[in-house]
């Protein structure tokens, strides 16, 4: 009879240095596996949790003429390092266990230290509602005792779990990797389980998806206690056994115990919740009594509206209705008022603040002050900001001082809504080029000479090696018949691209309506006074948590600092006010004489100013968008060029689009060169709404999954042969 398997205590690479496979990795296997579902429990934390989880949507969703794979269910967990030093995994089985697991991760993160955060054992009781807890492997409580024979400590811990958790939510955790010792320990569980009445639990302890990485951990676990291979000795597994398997291979493991197998079916069936239940909540805003937050919202709208806008008219009331209208129906009220609150406070406190990025396409958001452009005065898109049907929440980005000022609003956002209640979105630090090899290096013991040499070979730690890596490698002193060289060039193209670390992002925040310790855990940042939350930009974003920018500009302060040295001789300067149109201004800059001037100062925009030869500022707006990666890639840059100048036939990228694509490219000379225009090509020619076409481009510039992009671009097919038929 084939048994069914769950398997329920798995880490991944966000375990940092302990895990070797990406959660997008072990979702993708457990699918080949057909697993049905998967418990990952990374350490202190729920760090990979939302990678798994899209992932296993996407898998869900399949690709088009593949077969479809069984979408292996996320099991939140987390495993908790205790006081005592035993590490404890625990599984979610609620909403209120999430919130409870969070919670007691953030009170021991904020407690400790970046490298010693432990969880006491005399707090568990007080968040162990809808959470389960397993014994653990060889770092577990109970293993611990049994390692010093400590039958009696082993029981008093069983003791303390049962109290904490409840008899029903206490399993006794048993792992076969086939290593000396290990069936002693096994009967001792076993005999434990049996005399405490606790279910025994079988797992794989997984740390990578194959056992092919298990060199990956084995470096990690060098980094880990500073030492090489040829000295870790112990402190390395002994085999490559924990690997995710399938239900038979766990199955023919465990055939001496085949309830331990059953057990994780049945406990998997408990543990219902997911991160589609997360229950996160935008804060409401305060508005005078009598106002709802939409009303409130209209009439600082049209109060900045007539202030601001040098063409008040029918149009522009059109616009504001119209973005008020989908603004109030996706509910994103609070959200507004909330911005601009803020805008306020940092101009009331003296500190230049402005939008940046496509919030510059929403009259609102130029109506409240946030943004300094007119959208209508240059035909800006709306649909590139916010349309119907978006999953998502508008992405507004400001633009602070650097230093004390910014700072000055961050904290001004952590007094409003409390330390629990904000918090820095991470930046995952991941091995690249120069950190992978140097780290790869020292576990494989190559001399610190030859690491130097290889690591100075990339020119920028970003960008992966331009040689064969085996070339590379002689290059830099390490021969191709080195007994270690290809190991070398393995493990870098295992290594290169995993979480080392978490950092903080440059100035994305997330709020909360409640605690935001809730829904993810929070930990102390490098810098004081902050705390940072354990999930990055993109997974705040698609888990429909929302992010706010305050970003650091040196060329803000410059802007402040002038426009208080113009205002002390008696001249007050409003952003929006400066002509677009001085001809000094423009003779300096066709001149390329444009040192330390923001956006142009570039070596690169400097050699390109003298041939584009801007008149007036939407030719500003094209040089700063022509000298980006993508239109240097695409080969735009050059054919846009050679068209100002007359030296290339104005085409609109084929003969039979012409004249749809022409109101669209006219002022680019037929070249693409802006998002906007993507937008407006594919609502033209495959007939997309404003929300698919922006689909489609988040697809295009998504960088984290190849997946968006062919859906993407099915989409279009899809449209144009539905267009034929």
């Amino acid at each position: 009879m084939k048994r069914a398997y769950v398997e329920l205590h798995t880490r991944s690479a966000f375990s940092f240095l302990r895990g070797a496979s990406l959660p997008e990795q072990l979702a993708e296997r457990a699918a080949e596996l057909n697993l049905p579902a998967v418990a990952l429990c990374d350490r202190d934390g729920v760090y990979g949790a939302p990678r798994f989880y899209n992932k296993s949507k996407e898998i869900e969703a399949g690709k088009e003429g593949e077969e479809k794979k069984s979408k292996p269910r996320l099991i939140l967990g987390a495993e908790l390092t205790l006081e005592d030093g035993a590490v404890l995994p625990v599984l979610v089985e609620s909403r209120t266990g999430y919130q409870n697991l969070c919670r007691l991760i953030t009170q021991a993160k904020l407690r400790g230290t970046k490298t010693d955060a432990p969880v006491y054992w005399s707090e568990l009781a007080e968040f162990t509602e809808g959470l389960v807890a397993l014994t653990g492997d060889e770092e577990g409580p109970i293993a611990r005792c049994l390692e010093r024979d400590d039958l009696a400590g082993a029981r008093e811990r069983v003791t303390r779990l049962r109290r904490a958790f409840g008899d029903k939510n206490v399993f006794v955790e048993v792992q076969r990797h086939l290593q000396r010792g290990e069936e002693l320990r096994i009967r001792q569980l076993a005999d434990l389980a049996g005399a405490e009445r606790l279910p025994l639990l079988a797992t794989n302890g997984v740390q990578y998806s194959i056992p092919e990485q298990r060199g990956v951990l084995d470096v990690f676990t060098c980094a880990r206690h500073h030492t090489h291979l040829d000295a870790a000795g112990r402190l390395l597994s002994a085999n490559g056994e924990r690997y995710l398997k399938s239900a038979a291979q766990m199955a023919k493991l465990f055939t001496d115990l085949p309830e331990a197998i059953d057990n994780t079916v049945a406990l998997a069936e408990r543990l219902h919740f997911t991160l589609a239940d997360l229950g996160y909540k935008f804060p409401t805003f305060p508005v005078p009594e009598g106002e709802s937050m939409a009303t409130y919202l209209r009439k600082q709208v049209l109060a900045g509206a007539r202030a601001r806008c040098r063409n008040f008219n029918e149009r522009t009331l059109r616009q504001i209705d119209h973005e008020l209208g989908l603004i109030e129906q996706l509910g994103f009220c609070g959200y507004f008022l909330c911005i601009w609150d803020l805008v306020e406070f940092a101009k009331k406190s003296d500190i230049m603040i402005q939008g940046r990025g496509s919030a510059a396409n929403s009259v609102v958001c130029f109506s409240l002050g946030i943004t300094a452009c007119d959208p209508i005065e240059y035909n800006l898109l709306f649909e590139r900001f916010l349309a119907e049907g978006r999953n998502t929440w508008p992405d507004i980005d400001l633009d602070l001082p650097s230093g004390d000022r910014r700072e000055s609003v961050i904290q001004e956002v952590y007094r409003r809504f409390g330390k629990h209640g904000a918090a820095m979105t991470a930046n995952v630090i991941t091995f690249r080029g120069r950190s992978a090899m140097r780290e790869i290096g020292k576990a494989l013991n190559f001399s610190l000479e030859s690491i130097g040499r290889f690591s100075a070979l990339f020119a920028n730690g970003d960008f992966p090696h331009t040689l064969d890596l085996l070339a590379q490698l002689t290059q830099a002193g390490i021969p191709k018949d080195h007994p270690r060289a290809e190991a070398a060039a393995y493990l870098y193209q295992m290594i290169r691209g995993l979480p080392r670390h978490l950092g903080q992002h440059s100035g994305g925040m997330i709020i909360c309506q409640n605690q935001l310790s809730s829904f993810i855990p929070l930990e102390n940042a490098s810098m004081p006074g902050r705390v940072v939350a354990q999930w990055d930009k993109d997974d705040c974003e698609d888990l429909g948590i929302i992010k706010v920018d305050l970003l650091g500009l040196g060329m803000m302060s410059v802007l402040q600092e002038t426009i208080q040295l113009s205002e002390q001789r008696g001249h007050k300067v409003e952003l929006y006010e400066v002509p677009a149109d001085d001809p000094e201004t423009y003779e300096m800059i066709r001149a390329a004489d444009t040192i330390g001037l923001f956006q142009i100062e570039s070596r690169a925009q400097m050699a390109t100013l003298p041939r584009l030869k801007p008149k007036c500022f939407y030719d500003l707006v094209v040089e700063v968008a022509i000298v980006r990666p993508g239109p240097i890639q695409g080969g735009l840059m050059h054919p846009y060029l050679k068209r100002r100048c007359n030296q290339e036939e104005h085409v609109y990228v084929h003969k039979d689009v012409e004249e749809i694509l022409r109101p669209t490219l006219e002022r680019t000379l037929g070249v693409p060169l802006f998002q906007e225009q993507m937008l407006k090509m594919s609502m033209d020619l495959a007939d997309f709404n404003g929300s698919e076409a922006e689909e489609l481009r988040r697809a295009l510039s998504f960088h984290r999954s190849h997946d968006r992009d062919e859906r993407g671009l099915r989409q279009v097919a899809q449209t144009y042969e539905r267009e034929r038929a």
